[in-house]
This record gives C-alpha cells, sequence and structure tokens, in this order.
C-alpha cells in the first residue's frame, strides 16, 4: 500500500481539533495538486462526565480513524494559551491522548498554533471559524458547512499541513512588496 501511495504521489493528512467537549477530526486526501475530503466530523464528548473516559473515548475514537483512512501524516492544532489553567491542562491531555494514537502506529504528528492555521487557510491570523469554514467550502468543494465548526477547523488543520508541506513553513516574501519584488511574472501591471 505504501508503494502504491508513493508511485501515484499520494498522501493522507488527518487533521485534529482538540477539545474535550468536542473534538474535531477530517482527513484530507492528497494526489499531486488535488484535494480531497474523506471524511469530517466530531467526537461528542460532553454526555460523559469522567474526564478520564473522555480521554478513552479519543483514544478508541482517534484510533479508529487511523485504522480506517490510514493517514501518512497527522496536524494538530496546538492549544491556545487561556487563563483557566484547568481547562488548558484538560485540552492538553486531550491533545496528548490523540498523539499517543498516532505514536502508537508511527504515524509522524505535526502540531500547528490556531493563528498558523487560519494564516494558511484564510491570509488572516485572526479569522472567525466561520471565514475558515467559508474558505474551506470554496479550496475543497465541501457541500455545506457542518453545524458545529470543530470539524471545519479540523479539516483546516489538514490543509494548513498540506500547505506547510508542500509550499514550506517560511517564505521569503514577507511583505507584498518582497512578493512583487521575488515574482514579477506573477503580478500584472
Amino acid at each position: 500500500m505504501e508503494k502504491i501511495k508513493q508511485v501515484m504521489n499520494e498522501k493522507v493528512i488527518l487533521g485534529v481539533d482538540p477539545g474535550t467537549s468536542i473534538m474535531g477530526y477530517g482527513v484530507l486526501k492528497v494526489v499531486g495538486s488535488q484535494l480531497e475530503v474523506l471524511q469530517y466530523g466530531v467526537i461528542h464528548l460532553d454526555k460523559y462526565e469522567d474526564h478520564f473516559v473522555r480521554l478513552k473515548k479519543i483514544f478508541e475514537r482517534v484510533s479508529q480513524l487511523l485504522d480506517d483512512y490510514l493517514p501518512d501524516e497527522v496536524a494538530l492544532e496546538a492549544p491556545f494559551y487561556g487563563k483557566n489553567i484547568q481547562s488548558m491542562l484538560k485540552l492538553g491531555r486531550a491533545q496528548g491522548v490523540a498523539m499517543s494514537a498516532a505514536l502508537a502506529r508511527q504515524i509522524p504528528i505535526t502540531e500547528y498554533a490556531p493563528k498558523k492555521v487560519k494564516q494558511s487557510v484564510t491570509g488572516n491570523g485572526n479569522a472567525s471559524k466561520e471565514q475558515v469554514a467559508s474558505m474551506l467550502v470554496a479550496q475543497l468543494k465541501i457541500k455545506e458547512v457542518p453545524e458545529l465548526l470543530d470539524a471545519t477547523d479540523a479539516l483546516a488543520v489538514a490543509l494548513c499541513h498540506h500547505f506547510q508541506q508542500r509550499f514550506g513553513s517560511t517564505s521569503k516574501s514577507k511583505s507584498w512588496k518582497a512578493f512583487v519584488a521575488d515574482n514579477p511574472d506573477r503580478v500584472k501591471s
């Protein structure tokens, strides 16, 4: 299977938006420059009272996604820094459990800051969840935006990872002026 993927220049990326009440996931297939959404959705965890049961459910569901879609790489959104330390600790545990499922299968993991994901997908690091979802509808030809935007957030993490792998995480062009100077053939007068 791995050799077939390499010959076809195919990659499957699992994007995860960690959460302890709702965790988003998105599976993106890349063949050459073509992108296809294989699956996206959420894991509802708020119905479980016990935090440790929630962690178990995250591990089981992420493991199932890994077994079903056999991703080559996993991309996770990093926890954002907040004022509530207990919430951050719980979110970090959720992320760690998702990572453990991938690590147990020796799947490479990359973590992205929320602003990096938004910047990569929309061009604006301060974009709203709705703006991210709208861009994904256009870029990935999603038929409708899901009710819970955690699913599109996870797809955005996968797409961000694809962009970072394809175009590199550092850009020589730090401004429009530098971009125009570096790419005169791509700008119309």
